[in-house]
């Protein structure tokens, strides 16, 4: 059965390849494990067969071991996968647990090197692991394969796959059929099935279907006619359906509990007006596929306000016509994943008095204020969102907030994409930051940060401006095609500046004031 905090997947590859494709293979399994790693915050959660044997087991007892351990096989596809005794074992097994298990989607290929058994279809016509493969949505990697790994396309695609994973991973909720029994009983009043698959089935089914509750807003459809009720009655650990309908309420989740949109996202709203729609203070929850609509009225409120432990926020389209769209405060450390953040009368999402938090491929547009405001402690984690088009500012970071942004596009926003000022110190890495309205980056009134590795291209003013008291490190970022310099110091700025491209700029690379310029240090960029 899947251990917890383990394994989520069993990596299935060829050795043959590590040896022949020149590391390439081995870089590529190293980096999509770390990144799987950093995702799901376990510490081996891809299994690679006799990486992760230690001395003096017996290797062969350890991959068993592991093969039942995990719920994902990742099968990696090149031409010696077809001809691996040991490949068709561990795929045959799984392929017997899919069966068992009624399912279709345990194993994900990766295609990384063209092979004749997958792309022949009287090959693959012959061959039921071809077969299977071939039918399955697959990633593809064989144009990425020569790519160096620091390019920012590929540690994009890297971690966009390894989202996939641990979203695949994560169990589909179930049909919502009414009030399910509870998975453990089902499994005793069931004498038929086999050993077998009742293991099988506690491996992954027991965990996806806990006993749920039906909301619907027509009276005798289910089980309430509103969300705040089925919270009320709900046992921690309990799932909320949530059918298509306008549900006129705030919420306050304060116990364990899934609520899931059950229908198209934008036919599914709870929409508060003088409150905040949702308010978390629970250890745990999930809250996927709503709309949630602040609609202001009197005081002063949030989308969705998290004091506390860890929500999973996806899939949701969150507005406010009050204070920010999305609030984490108090240590709270949610995950915000596929959402749509938009059209807040202040920021999209406000991290503040030390809430921390991982933000995933959001779409944040369209904000009053700021796209993502960060202070006051406040440390999260931005990967591959989109923030674009908000009134002022993309990333406003100030007051001694931190956060690390990684792969986002920040583009289009009315003022500069990222400002830092008063304290903050964020890490910029990896990101496009681009056809912004002001600056690319603007460092003021004491800011600190790290930019390594950016795209700063196309700002309507400056790349980089590094105002009086600010000291950060900038490198090996590419600074192009702006409408002034790509880096101005004014007077009082200080700071590294090494190894980047400051080429194409339409007033040259450096715009130095006479005071700044000893202490600027300058190296190795190209002009």
């Amino acid at each position: 059965m899947t251990v917890p905090g383990g394994p989520v997947a069993f990596m299935s590859y060829v050795r043959f390849d590590d040896l022949h494709d020149d590391g390439l293979l081995s870089q590529f399994r190293e980096r999509l494990a770390a990144e799987v790693r950093a995702q799901t915050g376990r510490e081996f959660a891809i299994f690679q067969d006799r990486n992760d044997v230690a001395w003096g087991q017996n290797w062969q007892q350890r991959i068993d071991e592991a093969l039942d351990a995990v719920t994902l096989l990742l099968v990696i596809i090149t031409p010696s996968l077809f001809q691996s005794p040991a490949c068709r074992a561990e795929f045959g097994r799984f392929l017997e647990r899919e069966s068992a298990l009624g399912r279709s989607d345990l194993i994900l290929p990766v295609y990384y090197i063209g092979a004749e058994e997958i792309d022949d279809p009287e090959l693959r016509q012959s061959d039921e692991m071809a077969t299977v493969l071939a039918s399955r949505q697959f990633a593809d990697w064989r144009e990425l394969r020569f790519e160096a790994f620091t390019s920012p396309v590929v540690r994009r695609a890297v971690a966009q796959l390894a989202s996939r994973i641990r979203d695949a991973s994560r169990p589909s909720p179930p049909a919502p059929a009414g009030r399910p029994a509870r998975p453990d009983r089902s499994a005793a009043e069931s004498p038929t099935r086999s050993a077998e698959q009742a293991g099988a089935a506690n491996a992954i089914t027991a965990k996806t279907e806990p006993p749920t509750h039906v909301v619907d807003a027509f009276p005798g459809r289910g089980d309430f006619t509103t969300v705040g009720a089925a919270i009320e009655a709900a046992e921690p650990g309990d799932r909320i359906l949530v059918r298509p309908g306008l549900y006129a309420e705030a919420l306050v989740v304060d116990k364990p509990l899934e609520i899931l949109g059950d229908g198209p996202v934008a036919d599914i709203e709870i929409r508060a007006r003088g409150a905040n729609v949702l308010r978390f203070r629970a250890s745990i929850g999930r809250v996927a596929n709503l709309t949630l609509r602040q609609a202001g009225g009197e005081g002063k409120w949030y989308g969705v306000e998290i004091t506390q432990g860890r929500l999973d926020l996806e899939g949701c389209d969150i507005s406010c016509q009050s204070l920010s769209s999305v609030a984490i405060r108090g240590g709270a450390d949610p995950r915000l994943r596929r959402n749509k953040i938009h059209d807040a009368r202040e920021n999209g999402v406000f991290v503040f008095d030390g809430g921390l938090g991982t933000l995933e491929d959001n779409d944040i547009t369209g904000n009053a204020l700021a796209g993502v405001g960060i202070s006051t402690g406040g440390n999260p984690t931005l990967r591959r969102n989109q923030v674009h088009d908000n009134q002022q500012t993309g990333v406003f970071v100030s007051d001694k907030g931190l956060g690390t942004l990684e792969d986002n596009d920040i583009a289009g926003n009315g003022y500069s994409g990222v400002e830092i000022k008063t304290g903050g110190n964020p890490t910029l890495r990896g990101n496009q930051i681009r056809d912004n309205t002001w600056n690319g980056v603007f460092f003021n009134h004491n800011g600190l940060g790290a930019l390594e590795d950016n795209d700063i291209t196309g700002n309507t003013n400056v790349g980089v401006v590094i105002t009086g008291g600010c000291n950060p490190t900038v490198r090996g970022n590419r600074i192009n095609r702006n409408g002034q310099e790509a880096v101005r110091v004014r007077e009082g700025g200080r700071g590294v500046v090494e190894d980047n491209d400051l080429t194409g700029n339409a007033k040259g690379a450096w715009d130095i004031a006479r005071g700044a310029r000893g202490d600027v240090t300058r190296a190795r960029n190209k002009e």
